[in-house]
C-alpha cells in the first residue's frame, strides 16, 4: 500500500496524525518515536532546523509501511532517501540533508563500533542488513568528510534513543510553529537568492 507524499505542511502534519499509531517492530509507534526524537533534538539545544529533520526523519516509513498492520519491519525500500525527497521542497537541505543521511550514519556506527551493532534495537538490526551492512573503506571515508556528517550524527543518536514506551514529551501540535517557522525561513531565502 502506498500513501501519497506530503506536498504541503498540513498535509504532513495530517499524515503523522493519521499514520502515527502504526508501530515498526519497536517498543513505540511512529509517532511516538517521531516526538521522543524531536525532544532530544530540543533538549540537547538543536537548531530548529535540525528538530524538524528529528521530527520528521521516518517521514519515507509512513508510506511504503503496507496494510494495516500494528506491528512491522519495514525492511525494503529507502526510507531516508523518500523522506529527504518529501522534506526538500517543504524545509530545505538542512532539515532533508540529516534525514537523507541518517541511515548512513548507523551504517558508519556500525563499522567504526562493532558493539554498537549489538546496542540497536531488534528491528534496527534487522533494518541494518537491509539497508547495506557495514560500510565499505572508500564508503567510510566519503561519509567522514561529508559536510552534513556531524548533524547526521546527532540525528542517529536521537534516532536511536527515542524509543521509550511510555514516555511523556510534547504532542505533535507543539512542533507546528516551529515547523512553519522553518518552512518560512527556507521559502524566503530562496526567494531572496532568486533576486
Amino acid at each position: 500500500m502506498t500513501i501519497p507524499a506530503p506536498v504541503t505542511l498540513e498535509e504532513l502534519f495530517t499524515l503523522y496524525e493519521s499514520r502515527g499509531y502504526r508501530k515498526y517492530g519497536e517498543g513505540v509507534n511512529a509517532l511516538e518515536h517521531a516526538l521522543q526524537c524531536a525532544a532530544l533534538a530540543f533538549k540537547d539545544g538543536a537548531t530548529q532546523e535540525l528538530i524538524a529533520a528529528a521530527l520528521f526523519h521516518d517521514v519515507g516509513w509512513f508510506l511504503t509501511i503496507g496494510g494495516d498492520s500494528d506491528d512491522v519491519v519495514p525492511v525494503s525500500g529507502d526510507h531516508a532517501a523518500l523522506g529527504a525527497r518529501i522534506l526538500s521542497p517543504l524545509f530545505g537541505p538542512e532539515v532533508a540533508q540529516p534525514v537523507a543521511l541518517h541511515v548512513l550514519a548507523k551504517r558508519w556506527r556500525c563499522t567504526i563500533d562493532p558493539d554498537y551493532f549489538d546496542e540497536l534495537s531488534e528491528a534496527s538490526q534487522i533494518t541494518f542488513v537491509a539497508q547495506g551492512g557495514t560500510l565499505n573503506t572508500d564508503e567510510r571515508s566519503r561519509f567522514e568528510v561529508h559536510p552534513g556528517f556531524n548533524a547526521a550524527m546527532a540525528l542517529r543518536s536521537w534516532d536511536d534513543r527515542a524509543k521509550t514506551p511510555g514516555l511523556d514529551v510534547p504532542p505533535l501540535e507543539e512542533y507546528r510553529s516551529l515547523a512553519l517557522h522553518v518552512a518560512t525561513s527556507w521559502t524566503m531565502s530562496r526567494r531572496f537568492a532568486a533576486g
